[in-house]
């Protein structure tokens, strides 16, 4: 099992800016694809961005052009770089280690118009 613990989390003006980190424990971080889900009040988690062992990447298409994942294995952490926020990216963040299937705790991420 991974450990993984999720920072940045916040309140933000629309069009502002957040950084949400997820630091993992463990020598898999690096074999496994990682993913950043939110949860809306109300509403089923959905899958924002993924990023492959080897760098690719991948959005979901309202966040695409704002957000950008990254992956730094010397310190086993994945970033998600939010970006011009808008109120209905508001909801809570979980990472996701694919290979393990093991999630952090989640970070608040709250958008005011």
């Amino acid at each position: 099992q991974v450990q993984l613990v999720e920072s940045g989390g916040g309140l933000v003006q629309a069009g502002g800016s957040l950084r949400l980190s997820c630091a993992a424990s463990g020598t898999s971080f690096s074999i496994s694809t990682m993913d950043w889900y939110r949860q809306a009040p109300g509403k089923q988690r959905e899958l924002v961005a993924t990023i492959t062992r080897a760098g690719s990447t991948n959005y979901a298409d309202s966040v695409k052009g704002r957000f950008t994942i990254a992956r730094d294995n010397a310190k086993n952490t994945v970033y998600l770089q939010m970006n011009s926020l808008k109120p209905e990216d508001t909801a809570v963040y979980y990472c996701h280690h694919v290979w393990s299937n093991s999630w952090g705790q989640g970070t608040q991420v709250t958008v005011s118009s």
